[in-house]
């Protein structure tokens, strides 16, 4: 037990590291773009910062589950130590990048490292003893949290002394990171409770295949995945939407963020237990969904700076609606099949993140660069639209749900 808490410290900051390095780009990708690769404009920069961001989902989506595969045949130290070291040249190459096709390249080496998030959480499984996993798993969604915050911050300060300095920083500690591990981590998983690579259990489509063992959740799925596309409308939208309308710097931008996380994290972590305790979860689904809708309004309506900071705190309630969804579906879904219920949510939201980020910045592109007529909201009023949408799905649904229980 005395080697398993360093360890531990080690995977925390190993996934803290890894979402720092997520979020850093954010607020530096417009000005890398367009100031140093040449792209002419904020809505072309847009549109090309939406590949980035998809192709590294794309990349992540089909490499977890090889990656969590692999660290089960030779164990998670090996998988967990050169994901580090390709993170650690992943950013030397976007310090580095000449041309835009190297910032793609970046990506997809950063989409198969940052799939080492499995590996990580299967070694966190490893050292902790039953009672302990809900705690030390919690501390893993913490780091998420806590690097989603940090990450836009780190970026936006750094990237206002130079637009690559950032990725030269975050490429040190991510190095240092590596060879404390390479001398100091142990392996976690035992030799008789290893087993061999199959391809069959790597296939990252599978996942989906139990989406069909619940056909009376169809409709939910379908209103739990419009719910995380509209989410792009500013987690892939909101660094142009400033740049264009605010004329946002790297600072502006990594600040604003961080304070979008910061209080999402609230949101979800003290307000959605008391919510459904006091208006029950289907009432607490729709409070959110209303929230998202005037707040995604409100944006699209913003023209003042300070606008946008006020309309943050009608927004951020809309972090209620996507885990008390999740937490009807899961509670009509049988106890032994709960973990294949949570892998096939788990890869509803990784489509989620390949496809929305395309649909929010093409949009804003559109409006931006293409349209005759000039509408820099025009994401945030698509996910609005798309905010109605999934709460009619939800409500139909569920109406049609008790219609059936009160007729039995």
């Amino acid at each position: 037990m005395a080697k398993r808490t360093p360890a531990l410290g080690f995977i925390l900051f190993t996934v803290l590291l890894d979402v720092i390095g997520l979020g850093i780009i954010i607020p530096i990708i417009p000005d890398l773009l367009m100031n140093d690769l040449g792209v002419p404009s904020t809505g072309e920069a847009s549109r090309i910062g939406g590949f980035l961001i998809s192709i590294y989902a794309i990349v992540q989506f089909f490499f977890a589950p090889i990656l969590g595969g692999l660290s089960d045949q030779y164990g998670r130290r090996p998988v967990i130590l050169i994901a580090l070291f390709g993170l650690a040249v992943d950013y030397l190459v976007v310090a580095l990048a000449p041309t835009l096709w190297w910032l793609f390249l970046a990506r997809i080496v950063a989409g198969v490292c940052g799939a080492s998030f499995s590996s990580a959480s299967a070694y966190v499984a490893d050292i902790s003893a039953p009672e302990d996993r809900p705690k030390n798993f919690g501390m893993i969604g913490a780091a998420f949290g806590l690097g989603f915050i940090l990450g836009p911050v780190v970026g936006g300060v750094l990237g206002e002394i130079d637009t690559r300095l950032p990725f030269y920083v975050a490429a040190g500690i991510t190095g240092l990171n590596f060879i404390y591990g390479l001398f100091i981590l142990p392996e976690s998983l035992s030799l008789e409770n290893r087993r061999k690579f199959e391809w069959k259990r790597a296939n990252p489509i599978g996942s989906f295949k139990s989406l069909k063992k619940y056909p009376s959740l169809k409709t939910l799925f379908i209103a739990f995945f419009i719910i995380y596309v509209s989410s792009h409308a500013v987690q892939s939208n909101w660094s142009y939407f400033g740049k264009e309308i605010f004329n946002w710097g790297k600072f502006d931008i990594g600040f604003s963020l961080a304070i979008v996380g910061f209080f999402v994290a609230i949101v979800q972590a003290t307000l959605i237990g008391r919510a459904v305790k006091r208006f029950g979860q289907n009432k607490t689904i729709y409070i959110g969904l209303a929230f998202n809708l005037i707040g995604f309004i409100l944006f699209a309506m913003t023209t003042q700076e300070w606008m946008i900071y006020s309309f943050l705190a009608v927004y951020v309630m809309g972090g209620l609606a996507g885990p008390t969804l999740q937490g009807i579906m899961s509670s009509q879904v049988p106890a032994n099949e709960q973990g294949e219920f949570m892998g096939a949510i788990t890869s509803l939201q990784n489509l989620a993140n390949i496809f929305g980020p395309l649909i929010m910045t093409g949009t804003f592109f559109y409006f931006t660069s293409k349209s005759e007529i000039y509408f820099p909201g025009a994401a945030f009023a698509l996910a609005a639209v798309f905010s109605i949408v999934s709460g009619t799905i939800i409500y139909k649904t569920i109406s049609k749900r008790q219609d059936s229980l009160s007729s039995s």
